[in-house]
């Protein structure tokens, strides 16, 4: 069966966390229409030395429990500093989700595009 693109979702903007250990949401969807794919950008060029992070990606395997699949620390200043977010094709349930965690350092502002691609059958 062919598929095609139906829509396509510009998820943007800049998150600070509000204090150290603190998970914060850049993403957290809901049920989509129909399968997607999703991928991002997330840009961490404010952090200084001493700055600590931990990005984790959750999906809901089983369409209804999100369960951690990635996670990756980084220590600022990065000579690469904005981590890539792979594309994924995932089931429309999945309720995919990527948090930032600042753990240690001055609290930085992060900003973050996600681009997902809801796809239908024609």
């Amino acid at each position: 069966m062919p598929v095609r693109i139906r829509a396509k979702n510009r998820i943007s903007g800049t998150v600070t966390p509000s204090s150290l250990n603190t998970e914060t949401d850049l993403i957290n969807l809901s049920d989509q229409s129909d399968d997607f794919i999703l991928e991002g950008l997330i840009d961490l060029s404010a952090l200084a030395s001493g700055d600590t992070v931990v990005i984790k990606v959750y999906v809901a395997a089983d369409g209804t429990n999100q369960r951690l699949v990635d996670q990756a620390t980084f220590n600022g200043p990065l000579s690469i500093p904005v981590v890539r977010i792979p594309a994924v094709t995932l089931p429309y349930n999945s309720k995919p989700r990527v948090t930032i965690t600042q753990t240690s350092g001055t609290l930085r502002s992060v900003p973050y595009v996600f681009i997902q691609q809801i796809m239908e059958v024609i």
